[in-house]
């Protein structure tokens, strides 16, 4: 006599046989309406079939054992060819539901709410009773919290989808329990600030092309500060309130590259004054560099780590960044060890930028507040730090006007022309 299978496999059977008659029906032929319908029938015998496969996931461990794997979620995916997260996704909602969540689990069975539904509210429920620990409340009061959290947000599926359901989940606590929302709120934050302080760290490294490569770590408000300090930088506007994104040339500048412009143009925005002292001083920066080399511009200069740049660049920094520059003889030995230069005051910048309105390249339309002062006489050959010997130069053609490579005069209207050297 055979053997008769379990009620259950039984029940199983019947569901696949129904599936094969269904599978034999072509739904093209529906109705306008019908497909309607078939549509929300359709999602919802999925979701309790795939609720129903979590149930039985949740108590078979012994399978996993049995046949040498690591859980149930590893055995189903080598015998069914699934992917691991889809079967891990379903072994934790089982777990969560069989173990923890019985009401989450009824109403996923009944097909109340969606699988994805169901994802996000035990994972919202998992992370509540976690946070138990960090409130003043006894474990029965906790455990009773939890019970309100999870039939409030079983209740809210019938209204919201997993995403608005995810950010009802984040707060959940100030529905159900709001005495102690503050004081959860306050202690998880103070608990993120401290980890995140842990965790942050910066590298810098060389690579030998003449740039150096920055990776950091820090905390979202930091990184907010930075991000919203660089789009300043990268969203110059002129006066008509038109973004300006493109080079004097018209050309479209890559979005990271105005990033990382913009990231050095902030660095040497920096008042040095104002910075943490640093070996007994104000953050400077030293220059060591030639008297002739600084006199033509040409050449190249070293800074106090051996990284070596052009004496047009160094020239350029001159009118901006605080630094020392270490004048050296013929036979490179120091001939003055110079004062931090002086630069422009917020109240000559004003001056300056309503004098210039834009960038003083001629042709050139990027709006004052993306410019920099330059001196019209080189600091270098004892150019002054004020108005009449300064004007507005965008970062390109600050760079240009330090570059040996290219000729520049003044125009009658005070505009600076360029012309690469032939």
């Amino acid at each position: 006599m055979a053997e008769m299978a379990h009620p259950y496999l039984a029940d199983v059977g019947c569901v696949s046989e129904f599936l094969d008659k269904l599978a034999a029906r072509d739904p093209v032929f529906l109705s306008l309406a019908e497909k309607r319908q078939a549509l929300l029938m359709m999602a919802q015998v999925c979701s309790r079939a795939q609720a129903l496969r979590a149930r039985v996931i949740a108590c078979a461990e012994d399978v996993a054992d049995a046949d040498g794997h690591r859980d149930v979620a590893s055995w189903l995916t080598h015998r069914t060819h699934e992917s691991s997260g889809t079967t891990r996704r379903a072994q934790r909602l089982g777990i969560a539901c069989e173990q923890h969540f019985h009401h989450l689990g009824e109403a996923l069975l009944a097909g109340h709410l969606s699988l994805d539904q169901g994802h996000v509210i035990a994972a919202a429920l998992d992370d509540l009773a976690g946070a138990g620990t960090l409130v003043d409340a006894t474990a029965t009061e906790w455990s009773e919290v939890l019970g309100r959290a999870e039939v409030h947000l079983v209740e809210q599926a019938a209204d919201f989808g997993p995403r608005a359901l995810q950010r009802l989940g984040e707060r959940i606590l100030e529905v159900v329990a709001p005495a102690w929302a503050e004081q959860l709120e306050e202690r998880r934050l103070r608990e993120a600030e401290r980890h995140a302080r842990r965790r942050t760290w910066l590298k810098t490294q060389r690579l030998g092309d003449g740039t150096a490569l920055i990776k950091a770590r820090v905390p979202e408000a930091t990184a907010l500060r930075l991000t919203t300090a660089l789009e300043a930088f990268t969203n110059p506007r002129k006066a008509t309130g038109e973004v300006v994104v493109a080079e004097a040339d018209g050309r479209r500048v890559p979005y990271e590259r105005r990033l990382g412009e913009a990231f050095c143009s902030l660095l040497e925005s920096l008042d040095p004054t104002r910075l943490p002292l640093h070996g007994g001083d104000a953050t400077t920066l030293v220059i060591t560099i030639d008297l002739k080399s600084l006199l033509e511009g040409l050449g190249s200069a070293a800074l106090a780590d051996g990284s070596r740049i052009t004496a047009g660049e160094a020239r350029r920094l001159a009118c901006s960044a605080s630094l020392v520059p270490a004048v050296l003889g013929t036979r490179s030995v120091p001939l003055d060890l110079g004062r931090t230069t002086r630069l422009f005051s917020p109240g000559q910048r004003k001056a300056l930028a309503i004098r210039d309105r834009e960038c003083r390249a001629d042709g050139c339309t990027i709006p004052a507040t993306w410019c920099e002062a330059h001196h019209v006489k080189p600091w270098s050959a004892g150019g002054k730090t004020d108005l009449a010997d300064g004007l507005l130069l965008c970062s390109h053609h600050h760079h240009l006007i330090h570059d040996d490579r290219y000729l520049h005069q003044r125009m009658p209207n005070g505009d600076i022309r360029f012309a690469r050297r032939t």
